[in-house]
């Protein structure tokens, strides 16, 4: 609970407190003045706890404990915040203490900006869900502050209520990356029923070309991932459109490469990269185009046939949603955050058995986790099925120590979705951690469910605004 005491007080009262202080993250000697102020406010002055107000998320070595400290050091008060769950860090952190010392109430909003940045630090932390309980009579700054009441409690006696801090960096990255399709791209359909994928396969991974059993892929890279990292741009250029075969069941059997660079060393490195990708896969470079002399890009198209192609629309309401990942890695130097690399140390035995997955299973739908992240690209195999989605987040595998909040949203060296009937799903791999994660479900919300059976919204509006994919 956040136990806020009167935050705004008497300036009379603060003549001894320094005008300029600062927010930051406690050190040993902090924390212990810290919670002396805690005692002093929510046991002596408010007696809201009996005798102290300790409790486990003290002991927790994950708790964050942020402090204002004025010119000479002394603390004013202090906000902690934790994960809200003793077991595994899922991204559903709580704050709580709030305090500020009697004679600092009045020396210019000091609980205010202890929320403000106990709302960054959790951001920054990968925090997706953040929660509070407030004393009832600072329920109007806490909304001032952006924040959301969702009912009544009692505490020690005293009223509170119980708030959430929106965090949508989910929506956010959709909105930035897949949002605009729809509008974008809609218009090619208009006079071509074989645009876009054709029926049955409207925004897929891949396209299967009328009249054949092959499918193609293409993705370009980042210009800033190329300039920065040409050799593991090259190798991402294989990975990513293997990953789209892969989803649609497809066996890879070549590649083609548009690359541009300023001069033929840089070119080299780039191909480098292509080169060791496409003879880790197994999988030969066709042809392609290359310029010399302008600005770094890259880009690549892998063909892969089927007879079979797997829809990533082709989920239904009451399906289950699966996760197939493989947790093996680390984040990629200078990429952290954004790109899970696991494929750097498998072998080319190994890349290829992943690849294989989604071929050998056959499922209703599949899905390859990418620049959406887990939840985006969930929403994206929803939308394509005309569905909503309910996921639960416990359920989600994750390496360990990753935030969840990095993790809902990176790129993963290997990650597929996949929709099927309850208990048919067959993707199985000792290379990968296979879980029932979600749902499919009426309307088109994409939603997360915590272990306490709230749910918040991640996605309100279509992932792609390409809506849902024609029958075949």
């Amino acid at each position: 609970m956040l136990d806020v005491p009167v935050l705004t007080g008497d300036a009379r009262r603060s003549g001894a407190v320094a005008t300029g202080w600062r927010i930051e993250r406690a050190d040993r000697r902090e924390i212990e003045a810290y919670r002396a102020i805690r005692r002093e406010v929510f046991v002596a002055e408010q007696g809201i706890f009996a005798a102290d107000d300790a409790d486990r998320i003290d002991d927790d070595p994950r708790t964050i404990v942020l402090v204002c400290v004025d010119a000479a050091g002394a603390v004013l008060g202090g906000v902690r915040l934790a994960p809200a769950d003793e077991g595994r860090d899922i991204g559903w952190w709580t704050g709580s203490r709030l305090v500020v010392r009697r004679d600092a109430r009045g020396a210019g909003h000091i609980g205010s900006a202890l929320v403000r940045e106990a709302c960054a630090t959790a951001l920054t932390a990968g925090v997706l869900r953040f929660d509070a309980a407030v004393q009832q009579r600072n329920e109007a700054m806490f909304l001032h502050l952006g924040w959301r009441s969702g009912g009544r409690t009692e505490i020690g006696g005293v009223p509170h209520v119980r708030m959430t801090w929106p965090i949508d960096r989910i929506q956010q990255l959709l909105s930035a990356t897949k949002g605009p399709l729809g509008e974008l791209l809609g218009a090619l359909g208009d006079d071509d029923p074989a645009a876009l994928g054709g029926p049955g396969f409207l925004g897929d991974d891949g396209v299967p070309l009328p009249g054949t059993d092959v499918v193609a892929a293409c993705d370009a890279i980042l210009p800033a991932m190329v300039e920065r990292d040409p050799e593991w741009a090259g190798w991402c250029a294989v990975l990513v459109n293997l990953n789209d075969l892969a989803a649609m069941g497809a066996e890879p059997i070549g590649l083609l490469d548009a690359v541009a660079a300023p001069t033929a060393s840089f070119a080299r490195r780039i191909l480098a990269g292509l080169r060791s990708g496409a003879t880790a896969w197994g999988v030969p470079i066709l042809g392609g185009h290359t310029q010399l002399g302008v600005p770094a890009a890259l880009s690549a198209t892998a063909l892969g046939r089927t007879s079979r192609p797997v829809p990533g629309g082709g989920g239904r309401f009451g399906d289950e949603l699966s996760l197939t990942v493989d947790l093996r890695g680390d984040w990629r130097r200078g990429f952290e955050g954004r790109q899970w690399d696991t494929t750097s140390a498998r072998s080319g035995a190994e890349l290829r058995e992943l690849g294989a997955l989604v071929r050998r299973s056959r499922p209703a739908a599949a899905k390859d986790v990418s620049m959406g992240g887990i939840v985006g690209s969930a929403a994206m195999l929803a939308e394509a099925s005309g569905t909503g989605l309910v996921i639960d987040v416990d359920a989600i595998p994750a390496p360990v120590g990753t935030g969840f909040g990095d993790w809902l949203t990176c790129f993963p060296g290997f990650g597929m979705l996949t929709a099927d009937r309850p208990g048919r799903s067959r993707m199985s791999s000792a290379l990968a951690e296979t879980a029932v994660i979600g749902t499919l479900t009426a309307g088109s919300a994409v939603t997360l469910r915590w272990p306490d059976g709230v749910e918040t919204l991640a996605c309100g509006t279509a992932a792609t605004g390409l809506g849902r994919a024609p029958a075949l």
